[in-house]
């Protein structure tokens, strides 16, 4: 199943890259909607695939919990950024604990268990951190800065976007 739904979440991504590239050819006086990150043209949650800690298990986008806020981070375990980012986030987990969080890396996954392990994760059981093997997530989001944060309401759209040093004390102020 994994190799079909992989061969399945390429085509869907080449589908929304062609629609993309082919809206950005049309004409119009006004600003065009492909001008906009592909992340506000299609403002839901994503459908990615990550292979998560600590069993490198696959976690797909249908394993997200309904009527339920989700916050996507993505982030490089190397990034000192993202290590200040990942403790802010544990300093204002009471007002995240409601969502689910998304950690998401492209770097490989023989990097993401120490980086796990380090930030003791395994305590929230709403934080899934993984692997995002195909870089779907920085490309669908633009991703130039780490850390990168999205926020999205319980019914799944796009609320705010944070790239760079982002404050979770903000982030828990969304999701009142």
């Amino acid at each position: 199943m994994g190799y079909f739904y992989m061969k399945k979440m390429k085509f869907i991504f080449s589908l929304l890259m062609i629609f993309a590239v082919m809206h950005g050819f049309s004409q119009s006086e006004t600003v065009s909607q492909s001008a906009l990150p592909v992340y506000k043209q299609f403002p839901t949650v994503p459908p990615f695939s990550l292979y998560i800690v600590p069993d490198s298990s696959l976690f797909l986008k249908k394993d997200l919990k309904k009527n339920k806020a989700t916050i996507v981070f993505v982030f490089s375990p190397d990034c000192d950024h993202c290590q200040h980012a990942t403790e802010d986030l544990i300093k204002n987990y009471d007002d995240l604990k409601k969502a689910q969080i998304v950690m998401a890396t492209s770097l490989g996954y023989q990097y993401i268990p120490k980086f796990y392990a380090i930030n003791q994760l395994e305590r929230f059981k709403n934080i899934y951190m993984g692997w995002d093997q195909n870089r779907f997530l920085s490309n669908f989001y633009g991703v130039t800065t780490f850390p990168s944060v999205y926020v999205y309401d319980k019914k799944g759209n796009f609320v705010k976007g944070f790239e760079g040093n982002v404050s979770f004390d903000e982030v828990g102020k969304l999701l009142k």
